[in-house]
């Protein structure tokens, strides 16, 4: 006798759950692992900074750098934004941001280089992690948030946006101080990336035990076609976009150590990424403060895009440069 559909649940359940679970628990060691090698590079790194913050070192290097931002449309105390987002995320430079007498325009020129050129040293080390050189991914996010500033101040309207209200920015009475808020902000945020990383490993983990990824990779091909990535890269293409490089790197690595990716792919995601990544929190932290979406998207959708192109082109040259090297020896 055939049995109702109803007599099945309790074990399709039953299955469920134990693939849930069993596939959540392997995801803890590699998400604990990649927690600890992030915030032994975060936590130093804004300790050094925020001395020299206190100590006015930042202020004293965008000072020297001040002339050269006036060539794109910036007046010279950006470069205190500037030069804090190379070294942290972007809520810092932000918040710096809203205590200078800036109108909109220059805003969002600056803001473009801050989401290109944010959190260098530790995305630059997430990047080398996942296949590609930290120096070069460095310099090439500094070039480009240069040449995307210099660009944008060319075909930028000149009134955009609506008035904004000053704040005034946060001095410390003493040392003390300073070190007590920077312990308060390094706990939070010790915190933030501990669940985050924790929740995604898991949810990568799920996705692979279900193999809902390879429905994630299908969705975005045509969209990697047009960008000049492979398929494989789709699901660490929508996780850079929605989770950034720092928040996103427990996945990406192990994406790379699984050999689930290639490592010609992964190196030409890495370009892409590292100018185009976080559209989604960082964009709308600058659209919070009056930043016109449009203004800081499309700009690096296109700049990454066109790397990309580049980039490839330079490896079918040098292969076929190595194709011919070896027609000639075999002759």
């Amino acid at each position: 006798m055939r049995q109702p559909f109803l007599f099945y649940i309790p074990f399709i359940m039953n299955t469920l759950s134990k693939r849930l679970y069993t596939s959540s628990k392997s995801a803890l060691p590699k998400a604990g692992k990649t927690i600890w090698w992030l915030l032994k590079i975060i936590l130093p790194i804004s300790l050094i900074v925020s001395f020299l913050q206190y100590w006015g070192v930042i202020v004293q290097i965008a000072t020297l750098l001040s002339p050269a931002f006036s060539l794109i449309g910036l007046p010279g105390e950006s470069a205190v934004v500037f030069i804090t987002s190379i070294f942290v995320p972007l809520y810092g430079p932000i918040a710096i941001i809203a205590t200078l007498p800036m109108d909109m325009r220059e805003i969002t020129i600056l803001a473009l280089m801050c989401l290109i050129s944010h959190n260098l040293f530790v995305e630059s080390a997430v990047q080398k992690k996942t296949g590609s050189s930290a120096i070069l991914m460095f310099f090439l996010r500094l070039t480009a948030s240069i040449l995307g500033a210099f660009i944008l101040n060319l075909i930028l309207p000149d009134h955009i946006g609506s008035s904004r209200v000053i704040q005034k920015s946060i001095e410390f009475a003493s040392t003390m101080s300073m070190l007590g808020n920077w312990i308060t902000s390094a706990g939070y945020l010790s915190l933030k990336i501990a669940l985050i990383i924790t929740g995604l490993m898991m949810l990568q983990s799920i996705l692979k035990e279900f193999n809902i990824l390879s429905v994630i990779s299908r969705i975005f091909s045509p969209l990697m076609r047009i960008m000049g990535l492979s398929n494989d890269s789709s699901f660490l293409w929508f996780v850079a976009q929605t989770l950034g490089l720092g928040y996103g790197s427990a996945v990406m690595i192990e994406e790379v150590e699984s050999k689930s990716i290639t490592p010609q792919s992964a190196i030409l995601l890495n370009y892409h990424i590292a100018i185009n990544h976080s559209l989604l929190e960082d964009t709308l932290l600058f659209v919070a403060i009056g930043v016109p979406a449009g203004w800081i998207i499309a700009p690096r959708f296109i700049l990454a895009i066109l790397l990309v192109w580049g980039v490839r082109g330079i490896m079918r040259l040098k292969q076929a440069r190595k194709e011919e090297i070896k027609t000639v020896f075999q002759e």
